[in-house]
């Protein structure tokens, strides 16, 4: 998927696609094989391909970006704070909701598995496990237990994103995530409480934002 890469990180802003016939003899591979991989970049929302107008690359407005492929091209990108806001505003909306589903309907092993994370992130402060990877297998942990098909869609997205987005608000705080504020979304789903768990979920995601907003603007290099 090299040239679904290169359009997202801006390879061809300035020139256009190639066609499947330049393609096919730059990469030395066949049409078909040609055709099928721009197929392929259609259904990203990446491409279209018109007749009498060849293959184009369509606005960002267009791109899939519940596409894992997509987006981890984007955050491949030049960084983009804006990106990470509007991630950030999409798990607000989501990750408060499944928790207070998790405290409704999560089975026994779905609670063991948000404890898991639970430990892994404690594990992590003291230097014995991934920062990153504890963090995320908590909220993948708290998705899946809300038994809700929709929400589980989002577990490849919150893998992928939350990555950069961890990276950045740990850089930002000198600290990995508060180890507290997830263990109360924890104990109020092991309660199953609904609410609490919504407003604890909330919390983390808010101070997210609050983390971004507040961020400071990047440095211009210095022109001579």
């Amino acid at each position: 998927m090299h040239w679904g890469r290169s359009i997202v990180i801006g390879h061809y802003d300035k020139q256009a696609f190639p066609t499947e016939a330049e393609l096919a003899k730059q990469h030395s591979v066949s049409r078909s094989v040609t055709r099928e991989a721009v197929k392929m970049l259609c259904a990203k929302g990446l491409l279209s391909a018109r007749p009498r107008q060849g293959t184009i690359i369509e606005p960002t407005t267009s791109w899939n970006l519940f596409d894992t492929d997509v987006l981890g091209w984007l955050l491949e990108r030049k960084f983009s704070v804006d990106l990470l806001r509007h991630f950030n505003q999409l798990r607000v909306a989501i990750e408060p909701a499944a928790a207070a589903l998790a405290a409704v309907h999560a089975v026994p092993g779905q609670l063991a598995a948000i404890d898991e994370g639970m430990a892994r992130m404690e594990s992590a402060e003291n230097g014995n496990d991934n920062i990153l990877d504890a963090d995320i297998s908590f909220h993948v942990a708290v998705l899946q237990a809300s038994n809700n098909p929709f929400f589980l869609q989002f577990r490849d997205i919150v893998s992928t994103a939350l990555r950069s987005s961890i990276q950045f608000t740990n850089r930002i705080k000198g600290r990995s995530a508060s180890v507290a504020d997830h263990a109360a979304v924890r104990d109020a789903i092991a309660r199953h409480h609904a609410e609490g768990a919504r407003v604890a979920m909330q919390r983390i995601i808010a101070d997210v934002l609050d983390l971004i907003d507040n961020a400071p603007a990047p440095k211009r290099a210095s022109r001579r």
